[in-house]
């Protein structure tokens, strides 16, 4: 279900992305010589390799989180289903044996 908001991996994409298609653009504008141009390409470049690896990590992070609270959660529903499945097999035992007690006692009324 997606509400309208924006993860924060895909946010940082963006902005990442915005960044470095500016940073193309200020470089083919602005009169530069070609080592500079390219030193300051390489700089860009490595600023948005850091920051993409630092939004990899939150997003990792945020999956490893988000795999424990699932687990927990299942087990929480794993334990109240099985308590809930044995309290049904008591419960039709008792059935049980109080029907056997009924048929065995009209039986016993009918001899």
């Amino acid at each position: 279900m997606n509400d309208g908001r924006f993860s924060a991996g895909s946010v940082a994409l963006a902005f990442l992305l915005g960044g470095a298609v500016g940073a193309g653009l200020a470089l083919l504008v602005t009169p530069r010589s070609g080592p500079e141009a390219r030193q300051l390409i390489r700089g860009q470049a490595n600023a948005a390799r850091e920051e993409a690896l630092k939004v990899a990590d939150e997003v990792k992070e945020k999956a490893a989180e988000l795999l424990e609270k699932s687990k927990e959660v299942v087990e929480t529903k794993k334990a109240v289903l099985e308590t809930a499945l044995e309290a049904g097999k008591e419960a039709m035992e008792r059935e049980k044996e109080r029907l056997l007690t009924k048929i065995q006692k009209e039986e016993g009324e009918q001899a």
